[in-house]
């Protein structure tokens, strides 16, 4: 089988721990033996997040006041190549000899998507509702809440076309294990000459996911996070596992934006396009999610 295999941000670095490299180190190798499981028996590419990398350097940026921070395409560029790094290496040394690439991966996006007036895409770390209200101040941030705390809010405009997904595909097709569309690709769009420019905007790591899936006409696409499922109710004494389920009987209930809701709306577009499967759970339970065993399984009736 083949599989998009989608790392979430929050299971590459736990939320609420230090944003070192060795904790990213640490999880990325936890991962990299999740994935090498799966890579034993079947074709896999993998995409991953980088919401609290791109925080991370937008922050770091802001200390050294002799140049303009740089901007959003470029900061995903540089952790697509990051993080890409730190997984290849671990892969290659748990699957031998197989060859592992990491690709930088660029997304077009339509310049008149209207997202980008109005941010909704959270990155970098969690804030108090003080800090955040005095970065915004003093840094144009558009800010949301993130639970009892606070994030960045960026735009998030809608995945249209992978620029590089010919050399995915002829990658996959010579056996190599691919790592693209990181963070979900670089931000880009199609000027009136027909060149391409970057944009200050973030793409959604789910929905370039369900993208690169569908484009490559996968089997399956999973979805790998830091909670073991779908959940109705969530954060209620009412909450309660979904497990196996229709994209119809999902698009029933209501998830929270920026969180849940992209991930249920990559599974969905994904399997009412190429009838695959598609899961959602812990990274640990990779391969249970994939024979319905564990997390939340969708497909058609």
């Amino acid at each position: 089988m083949r599989i998009v295999v989608a790392l979430g941000g929050n299971a590459l670095l736990r939320r609420g721990e230090p944003m070192t490299s060795e904790n990213q180190q640490a999880n990325i190798r936890l991962a990299a033996a999740a994935i090498a499981t799966l890579a034993q028996t079947h074709d896999v590419i993998i995409t991953h997040g980088n919401g609290p990398q791109v925080g991370l350097l937008a922050l770091q940026a802001e200390t050294y006041k002799a140049v303009q921070p740089y901007p959003l395409d470029v900061l995903n560029a540089e952790t697509e190549g990051m993080i890409g790094y730190l997984i290849e290496q671990e892969l290659r040394n748990q699957l031998g000899d197989r060859q592992v690439v990491t690709l930088l991966t660029q997304v077009e996006v339509e310049g008149n998507d209207p997202a980008f007036t109005h941010p909704t895409k959270p990155i970098g770390p969690i804030y108090t509702q003080a800090e955040a209200e005095r970065l915004a101040t003093e840094r144009g941030w558009a800010i949301a809440p993130d639970g009892k705390n606070y994030r960045r809010v960026v735009p998030s405009p809608k995945p249209q076309r992978i620029l590089e997904l010919g050399a995915i595909r002829l990658l996959v097709q010579s056996g190599v294990l691919v790592i693209c569309v990181g963070g979900g690709g670089i931000p880009v769009v199609v000027t009136p000459t027909g060149g391409i420019r970057g944009v200050e905007a973030v793409i959604d790591k789910d929905l370039a996911a369900a993208l690169l899936a569908t484009s490559l006409t996968v089997e399956a696409l999973l979805l790998l996070t830091d909670v073991d499922a779908v959940y109705t109710d969530w954060g209620t004494p009412a909450a309660q596992p979904l497990h196996h389920v229709s994209p119809e009987q999902l698009r029933h209930y209501c998830f929270a934006p920026g969180s849940m809701a992209p991930k249920v709306e990559a599974v969905c577009q994904f399997v009412e396009q190429t009838g695959g499967i598609a899961g959602i759970g812990r990274l640990e339970d990779a391969t249970a999610i994939l024979t319905g065993q564990a997390g939340t399984r969708v497909q058609l009736p």
